[in-house]
């Protein structure tokens, strides 16, 4: 009863953060330098170590030293908002980061009791990458480039064991490599990898040995050159027939 207590407390307060309204005192402001919080290539990861929800280990104090609890907002030494979040017992449950702009960088939430989500944020606005926890570890995540083009998917069993596909792209759109699931009971995946053009290259049947904690080449696979010339190879096992 505890726990569907506070999950529905912190949907309230996810509420209240979509809409912006604010409840209670902000107990501390902290000033950043835009130049040292924000990472050129992964944006703003300070706060991340603080959220047990995805693996963060770290406790935030307020300055009396007490585990900071309920909303807090730090600032950029503009006075822009950098961070916005709920605390618990020193733990971050739902927050929002800002780029300098005003832009969100960043928002956190949580879905129920094993689920929760991330979206980042490029400074324009487009989405960047969207990716969905199941109990702390990333089950589901889409990234994207600056143009809006996915760039990668992942997307793992709710156990975490296998695989359920993975696909990479170009920046123009282009596959690079696409792996997938064909066969739930068996583990079966069909697996096409591409050159830089976009044409075709192998492709081939993969299977999960659970045993091993690998995918394993087993079937008949297709090469291809760059003329489009096809020979083919048996594999058992993830090993290579003879012949």
């Amino acid at each position: 009863m505890k726990r569907l207590f506070s999950i529905l407390f912190l949907m309230i307060a996810l509420t209240q953060l979509a809409s912006a309204q604010f409840f209670g005192q902000i107990p501390e402001q902290t000033k950043y330098s835009a130049a040292k919080v924000l990472d050129p290539d992964y944006g703003i990861k300070m706060y991340e170590k603080l959220n047990f929800q995805i693996g963060g280990d770290s406790v935030r104090n307020d300055k009396k030293g007490y585990a900071c609890q309920g909303w807090i907002t730090d600032i950029y030494e503009s006075g822009a908002v950098l961070h916005k979040g709920f605390y618990e017992d020193g733990h971050l449950k739902i927050y929002k980061n800002f780029y300098e702009s005003g832009a969100v960088e960043r928002s956190f939430k949580v879905i129920d009791f094993k689920k929760c989500t991330e979206q980042i944020f490029y400074p324009d606005g487009k989405l960047k990458a969207d990716i969905t926890y199941y109990e702390g570890a990333p089950q589901i995540e889409t990234d994207y480039y600056a143009n809006g083009q996915v760039e990668y998917i992942e997307e793992n069993s709710k156990s975490m064991e296998y695989l359920i596909q993975r696909k990479s792209y170009a920046e123009d759109g282009k596959p690079q490599e696409l792996f997938e699931m064909v066969d739930p009971k068996k583990k079966i995946y069909s697996k096409k990898e591409y050159y830089e053009n976009g044409t075709i290259k192998a492709e081939g049947p993969m299977k999960y040995n659970a045993a091993a904690i690998d995918y394993q080449k087993d079937g008949v696979w297709k090469n291809y050159d760059e003329s489009g010339k096809v020979s083919t190879e048996t594999w058992v096992n993830g090993e290579q027939a003879a012949g």
